[in-house]
């Protein structure tokens, strides 16, 4: 062995402990991946755009190594992510948090993509993002507000950027009981799969306190992992080292990937003059009060449920040919869906084009500091109008309140058209 390249000290005093023979080819190098990372934080916003996330949301990453006792586990009653997925859909509301997982490698090649994607086809349909396991999982750890893992490296270095984290699975026995790794497993808290999820992700970012072993055993040398690379790659070829200094390739910005939400949404709302409060989430959890209405999406799994919508979205360019443009496909909408009130084709990330019963069709823009999914806008006025609302000859401003702010919303003036042509 010419080289055994180590991130911290400590590494090296086990390494003297298990295999003496060993040290005389190890060097302390730093965590080049971690560089990466850290290199990358003044761009978190962005990241956090690339994957649709909006003001005021918290993006919660699931994170699973791969052997039957992580969170993703195989077998032996350890399949804890699959079965906690719905639930997360149900609790989590859709506009004040957002979903997405990163799962090893391994997870992906053992059982296919195709498998990995059945099995988590509900989630995906409730809005779960499925990241990039090579390219893009350390972007979504630097967008993340909250990491449900395991005893996996990225669950670790996720802590290690000070990012608050549950453990839901922790199998100490497979962990060199001296290791970093294994002291970050019996300290960090811990996920209870069977309580109330939402209650534990606030609780946990309210008193979140960094746990500093991370941050310390993950490199003794941050951001310096490429000058030390390059030297020792120099020194074992018995080269000079170029002058240039040695970087690392930046992490790229990953493609816009917003949430894709096909399942049937419960919306709550509540209505006060013009203020609207919403809540959408695929359940209607047990004492959640207020209004209630269902927004199904025009490519829902099970047709049957448009047959109860109250609402109908779909998405798309205003320019599609198949649809005919938003104006048509809303008639032709609510012409098929007799019981449904209204029909909202959004047609941009904030704005939607929608279709009253009785009211005619209007554009929904989001206003300046609005940031919600336009469907949530376009459910917020279907619960205003039900209230005895209604908008002006010139149009008027809703304020809806949601992931923990209030957006103003801009309804236009009805649009031009046959009011006798209405469903």
């Amino acid at each position: 062995m010419d080289g055994l390249v180590l991130s911290h000290p400590e590494q090296l005093e086990r390494l003297r402990r298990a295999c003496p023979k060993a040290v005389g080819a190890a060097v302390l190098a730093g965590d080049p991946c971690f560089d990466r990372m850290l290199a990358a934080r003044p761009y978190r916003e962005r990241f956090r755009r690339a994957l649709g996330v909006r003001r005021g949301q918290r993006l919660v990453v699931l994170n699973s190594t791969w052997n039957a006792e992580g969170f993703f586990g195989s077998g032996g009653g350890q399949d804890i992510l699959p079965s906690l997925l719905p639930r997360l859909a149900a609790e989590l509301a859709a506009d004040d948090y957002r979903l997405a997982a990163v799962l090893h490698p391994n997870i992906w090649y053992g059982h296919g993509p195709g498998q990995v994607r059945a099995w988590l086809d509900g989630a995906l349909r409730s809005g779960l993002t499925l990241i990039d396991p090579l390219h893009a999982w350390r972007q979504a750890l630097l967008a993340a507000d909250v990491v449900l893992g395991d005893f996996g490296a990225v669950t670790y270095y996720a802590a290690a950027l000070g990012t608050p984290v549950l453990l839901a699975a922790a199998a100490q026995d497979r962990l060199d009981p001296e290791a970093p790794l294994a002291a970050f497993v019996r300290d960090a808290p811990r996920l209870d799969p069977y309580g109330p999820l939402r209650e534990q992700v606030e609780k946990l970012t309210a008193g979140h306190r960094p746990l500093s072993g991370p941050a310390e055993f993950t490199t003794s040398a941050p951001g310096a992992s490429a000058a030390l690379l390059r030297r020792h790659f120099y020194t074992l070829m018995d080269l000079p080292e170029p002058e240039r200094p040695a970087l690392l390739e930046p992490l790229p910005l990953p493609p816009y990937d917003p949430p894709s939400r096909t399942s049937p949404l419960h919306v709550r709302t509540r209505v006060h003059g013009t203020d609207i409060t919403i809540e959408r989430s695929t359940e209607h959890p047990y004492g959640a009060g207020g209004t209630t209405h269902l927004a199904v999406h025009e490519d829902t799994l099970d047709p049957g449920s448009l047959e109860l919508a109250d609402v109908i979205t779909r998405d798309g360019p205003p320019d599609d040919p198949r649809l005919g443009g938003p104006e048509a496909w809303t008639a032709e909408v609510l012409r098929r869906h007799p019981r449904s009130a209204l029909a909202a084709y959004v047609t941009g990330p904030h704005t939607c084009t929608v279709r009253a019963r009785a009211h005619g069709v209007f554009r929904l823009l989001a206003g300046p500091g609005a940031d919600l999914d336009p469907a949530a806008y376009a459910s917020s006025l279907h619960a205003w109008l039900a209230a005895g609302g209604s908008v002006p000859e010139g149009g008027g401003v809703l304020r809806i309140h949601a992931a923990g702010g209030v957006h103003r919303v801009v309804v236009g003036p009805r649009l031009p058209g046959d009011l006798a042509a209405q469903p």
